[in-house]
């Protein structure tokens, strides 16, 4: 299932030809809206150069110069970091969407024998095809242009594997969405393919969970690296970069800056603001669901005047009283 993808980075959509291909890397703070669409909130760094080759014949593959495309950051810069979280967050929360994580692109052409993104590890064997594919649809132009321009820069992007729901959450409402992403931490890793209609991010792996006991365990999708290699011999799928994404509003841990930046008071209060917020959309789910007991407005008052470990011992008990109330009613 294909969703929609605001302002992607730029790295997601990188290419190449005979004269040269695109490097770099890209870390963006995303947010999704009720139907799971992904906007690009704030930019942590963006670095894209064109790598030229040697035009002369036996070294014609090799690298000759770097032109840089597109170089910002402020990775290394804790109060500009702390500003656009703080800006992604407020703004997040007047469009009514969900702060999803932090996102990960780099591209190397495949030309590294191993995977740039931290926490992933496959056989050589795998990224040499990817990097012969690189090389042929480089040579051949096959790279497809699959931007839809209308006043907006859009894609469609669509995730694969075995676990590409810990991605892709079920729900049509924002508060279901909240409620599944609210518990979330952990990221997933993978490679990014492209096909004529979209970018697909296939999952080789992933360590989210969704409960504080659960615990992950390592994995390689072996099912996507048979579609891939399918895909890349067929020539309807275009290998272009390795992804990492971060989940959850646990996904800033990952920020190098992270322990500099953390105890910032306009920081804090912008995520006390932005747990207000989730837990007010979680609190509307669970009184919906509450059909069979009157729940009224001094009760929520006192909710909201609860601690935060409070809030989530409440949450966690309306949470099993539903589950259990929905199986007596089907038993009846």
């Amino acid at each position: 299932m294909n969703i929609k993808f605001v302002n992607p980075p730029t790295a997601i959509l990188a290419s190449g030809t005979k004269e040269g291909v695109e490097l770099g890397g890209s870390k963006s703070i995303i947010s999704i809206d009720s139907t799971h669409n992904f906007y690009t909130e704030g930019n942590i760094f963006t670095e894209m150069s064109w790598a030229e080759f040697y035009q002369e014949e036996g070294i014609e593959d090799q690298i000759d110069q770097f032109i840089t495309k597109e170089d910002s950051s402020i990775r290394e810069d804790p109060e500009a970091l702390v500003e656009i979280i703080i800006k992604s967050l407020r703004k997040i929360m007047k469009d009514k969407k969900l702060f999803y994580g932090i996102i990960d692109f780099e591209v190397d052409a495949f030309m590294n024998q191993n995977t740039v993104i931290p926490g992933l590890k496959l056989a050589p064997e795998l990224i040499n095809k990817l990097l012969d594919a690189h090389k042929k649809y480089r040579d051949e132009d096959l790279f497809p242009k699959i931007m839809q321009d209308k006043g907006k820069k859009i894609i469609n992007i669509s995730f694969q594997g075995i676990n590409k729901r810990n991605l892709h959450f079920l729900g049509s409402k924002l508060e279901d969405l909240a409620d599944r992403l609210r518990l979330a931490k952990g990221f997933a890793t993978g490679i990014v393919a492209t096909s004529k209609k979209a970018a697909n991010l296939f999952m080789m792996n992933d360590r989210i969970v969704f409960s504080e006991d659960e615990v992950p365990e390592f994995y390689i999708d072996q099912d996507c690296i048979t579609v891939i290699e399918m895909g890349v011999q067929r020539k309807v799928l275009f290998p272009i970069s390795w992804f990492r994404i971060d989940i959850g509003i646990r996904s800033f841990e990952s920020l190098e800056l992270w322990e500099t930046i953390k105890e910032n008071p306009e920081l804090q209060k912008v995520l006390e603001d932005y747990d207000n917020y989730i837990t007010r959309l979680v609190v509307k789910k669970y009184m919906n669901l509450a059909t069979t007991q009157k729940i009224g407005e001094k009760s929520e008052d006192d909710f909201y005047n609860m601690t935060l470990a409070e809030r989530k011992k409440a949450l966690q008990d309306m949470r099993g009283a539903i589950k259990y109330l929905t199986k007596e009613y089907k038993k009846s």
